[in-house]
């Protein structure tokens, strides 16, 4: 079945691994206003499995109603540290203060991905990691900023675990592919039961 995908995410990982699975799509970005929308589930007092499941509906949804005919993936990541939700750091110093917030403690990495076709959602599924973080220094969290900031500042929580991120952390409960930011083996899945990839 010759059906388009696109990727509503300009995230060079989540391309990374659909291209790896050999999945063939596009990207096209979705523009929203994630920080309001975050704000506004946030002061109802949505949980932030929802939080991430509402915002990667909306991207994929925006996408969906310009590319009707097309299966669109919209994803999003929230971390969840004892109820509060960290995003991504703006500054060094954020970064930091968030790392030294999560130092010794363990936090939840959730990730949801939406499919849409013709507006409206078809797919869904949250994936949730149990990130258990050593309780690292403070001149190692400074130096661990300083080297890696250019690649850290798009992250949730200032750490990728592809990199050098992986050595904050002492345990991790839950998929690989899920504390990347895409729920790799369940999408495939339901895009191998909808007959778009070959089994």
């Amino acid at each position: 079945m010759s059906v388009r995908i696109i990727l509503a995410s300009n995230s060079e990982i989540r391309s990374t691994l659909l291209r790896n699975a050999g999945v063939v799509f596009d990207v096209m970005g979705a523009r929203v206003d994630e920080d309001s929308a975050k704000a506004s589930l946030i002061a109802d007092g949505v949980s932030p499995r929802d939080i991430a499941d509402a915002l990667a509906e909306m991207k994929a949804r925006k996408i969906s109603e310009r590319y009707p005919e097309a299966l669109v993936i919209g994803c999003d990541q929230v971390l969840d540290l004892d109820g509060l939700i960290l995003s991504k750091p703006g500054t060094p110093e954020a970064a930091i203060t968030q790392l030294a917030q999560m130092r010794g403690q363990v936090h939840r990495l959730i990730s949801a991905a939406v499919i849409c076709q013709g507006g409206a959602s078809v797919w869904r599924h949250v994936g949730v990691v149990q990130m258990q973080m050593r309780d690292v220094s403070d001149s190692y969290t400074d130096d661990y900023v300083a080297r890696n900031w250019d690649s850290i500042r798009h992250s949730v929580g200032a750490y990728k675990l592809e990199e050098e991120g992986v050595r904050l952390f002492g345990r991790i409960t839950g998929d690989y592919f899920h504390v990347l930011g895409l729920p790799l083996l369940e999408l495939l899945g339901f895009l191998t039961t909808r007959g778009v990839l070959d089994t």
